[in-house]
Parts: C-alpha cells; sequence; structure tokens
C-alpha cells in the first residue's frame, strides 16, 4: 500500500505537506493542495483515519451497548443508529454486555481511554452508579429502557400508556378475563407496563387477580411457551392473554396451536414491539408498535449534540396499537 512518504515524493513535497492538507487544507496553498490531492489519486493513497483520530486525540466510534445482539427487538435500532451515525461521519461498535459488569468495564474502558466518543446503551440492568458516574464525564444516552432515577438523557416510548391502550382495546371487544405475561419488576419497562394494565382493568371497574399474572424468568420463545403451559392449568379460565415482549407472546401462541386452542376464537393474544415475526405467525399478532429505527436515530442525533457540548431533551416518540388476526 502507498504511504505519505509515497504522496509526498509523487506530488515533490515535504511529508509535512501532506500531512498539513489531510488535516488543515486550509492552511496549504491551493495550487500545492492540488498537487498533493493529484498525487493520493493516482496512488490510490487511503490515509489512516486511525492514526489521524491519534493525533487530533479524537475518535470517530460510538459504543452500543445491548445485553444480547441475539434479541430480534434490537435490530431495527442498532439499524437507526449505525445509518445515522454514519451520515455524522461515525462508526458503531456494537457491544454485548450479557448483564455482567465485568462485559460492561471492558466496553467502558474503551470510553475512559477516548478510544470512543460517547456510548448508548440499550442494557436494562446495567450497573446504575457505573454509568450515572460515567455520565458526568462522557457522553452518554440511553435507548429504550432507561432509569427514572438517574438524571441520564434517554429515548424511549411511554410504556405505561401503551399497555393501558392495549389491555383496553381488549376489554372492548369483551375480554373480562385477560392473562398478563411479564418478567421480573427489576426492568422499568416490565414494571410500567404491568401498571398500564391494571389501570385499564381499574378503569373498567374489574377487581385485579393474582391468579392472572406470570412472571417469565427470560425473554425467550421457550419461556412464553412455558407461561402458557402454566397459565392453561390454572383453575380460572381467560380468554385473552397481553405478553410484555412479542417474543413471549409468540412462545405463548405456539403453545396455544400445539394444543389445538383456537386463537382467537378461543384465547386472544397480544404482544408487544412489532418485531419482524410478528406478521409472519399463525394467526399474525397484534402488538404495540415502537417506532424501534427512528429510537435508533434520535439516539445518535442526541448523542452527537451532546459529544459537541449542546444541551439536550428527553425524547419520549409515539407507540401505535397494530390490530392484526391474533384478537
Amino acid at each position: 500500500m502507498p504511504t505519505i512518504q509515497d504522496v509526498a515524493k509523487k506530488a515533490g513535497v515535504s511529508v509535512a505537506t501532506v500531512s498539513r492538507v489531510l488535516n488543515k487544507p486550509s492552511s496549504v496553498a491551493e495550487k500545492t493542495r492540488e498537487k498533493v490531492n493529484k498525487a493520493m489519486k493516482v496512488l490510490d493513497y487511503s490515509p489512516s483515519i486511525l492514526g489521524r483520530n491519534l493525533r487530533n486525540s479524537e475518535s470517530r466510534m460510538l459504543l452500543v451497548l445491548l445485553p444480547k445482539i441475539s434479541n430480534p427487538f434490537y435490530l431495527r435500532i442498532v439499524e437507526g443508529i449505525e445509518e445515522t451515525a454514519l451520515n455524522y461521519g461515525y462508526h458503531i461498535l456494537v457491544c454485548q454486555t450479557h448483564t455482567t459488569s465485568e462485559r460492561e468495564d471492558v466496553y467502558f474502558n474503551l470510553l475512559k481511554n477516548q478510544q470512543a466518543a460517547g456510548a448508548i446503551t440499550m442494557d436494562p440492568l446495567i450497573n446504575r452508579q457505573t454509568i450515572s458516574s460515567l455520565a458526568e464525564q462522557f457522553p452518554i444516552v440511553q435507548c429504550s429502557e432507561y432509569d427514572k432515577e438517574q438524571s441520564l438523557s434517554y429515548v424511549t416510548i411511554d410504556s405505561e400508556l401503551a399497555a393501558y391502550q392495549m389491555t383496553k382495546f381488549l376489554l372492548k371487544q369483551g375480554h373480562q378475563r385477560i392473562a398478563f405475561v411479564n418478567v421480573g419488576e427489576h426492568y422499568l419497562y416490565a414494571r410500567d407496563r404491568k401498571k398500564g394494565f391494571i389501570r385499564a382493568l381499574e378503569e373498567f371497574h374489574i377487581t385485579v387477580e393474582e391468579d392472572w399474572f406470570y412472571y417469565a424468568d427470560s425473554v425467550t420463545f421457550e419461556a412464553g411457551q412455558q407461561a402458557m403451559r402454566s397459565l392453561l392449568n390454572r383453575e380460572k379460565a381467560f380468554s385473552s392473554v397481553f405478553a410484555v415482549s412479542d417474543i413471549l407472546a409468540i412462545g405463548a401462541l405456539k403453545e396455544l396451536n400445539m394444543q389445538e386452542i383456537s386463537v382467537p376464537d378461543e384465547v386472544a393474544i397480544a404482544g408487544f414491539d412489532k418485531i419482524d415475526f410478528t406478521n409472519m405467525t399463525y394467526p399474525t399478532l397484534t402488538t404495540v408498535s415502537q417506532p424501534m429505527y427512528k429510537m435508533g436515530c434520535a439516539s445518535v442525533d442526541m448523542l452527537i449534540k451532546k459529544i459537541q457540548g449542546k444541551q439536550v431533551e428527553d425524547i419520549i416518540l409515539e407507540h401505535e396499537l397494530i390490530i392484526r388476526e391474533s384478537t
């Protein structure tokens, strides 16, 4: 590969002049710039971005922290992040934390060592103390899941309102007994969606029964199946199921299909997120649509403003109920 020395020789200038053309072109005479640019084109020379960043003490890398890339919910968000970051001249590094402090520390060290310009975190169980301390020194944005107790910038939706509206829809469909498949309430979204569910029931003067709730130990298709098995074995029947994640809802739907329980004639079912799989299930799944791609774009916009030292405001984006065959 051609070097900066090759370019200097070809253009008949010093290495220092080539360096100035690359880093501070306005400081070089136009005629000299043209000679250097022509030499780079002839030699097909590409300057080292990493080397330039190190010289300028500047990184063009953004960290994207998420628990597991295998969760399809994150895919559209990451697409939005990547597209917007590239438009700003940044690249992204997608980091799987597996919700462990050891993994988090590895990636946060990239911030501390100025190898990354900022971070977007989607890990709902990220260490609060660590993230709060880092946010005082480095640009950090929370996407989707955020911490109400910390004054950290975030992009999200109103999960409580969305769950309230979906539950209200099911109630208006005539469902008086609705099972609710949730995850552990150490997740903010789990707490908020449960609040919305209960608010809708209370508005319709329906007494909430603890037997309607099932708490999955993880957000997987298998956990959704297990949730449905458990609910079907309980004494009191239900006419519909609302799951806080499409993945759980799809697993529950599979179990209903395996047990030859007609959906929605015998049991209606709704999910949350609108991942791509939801329009491929049988029947297609009613769900709450999160604007995932837009969330990714907005997170980068906010992070770049923070990198530039500008003031930012938290963003709550609009959601939508997607009514399909399963209800």
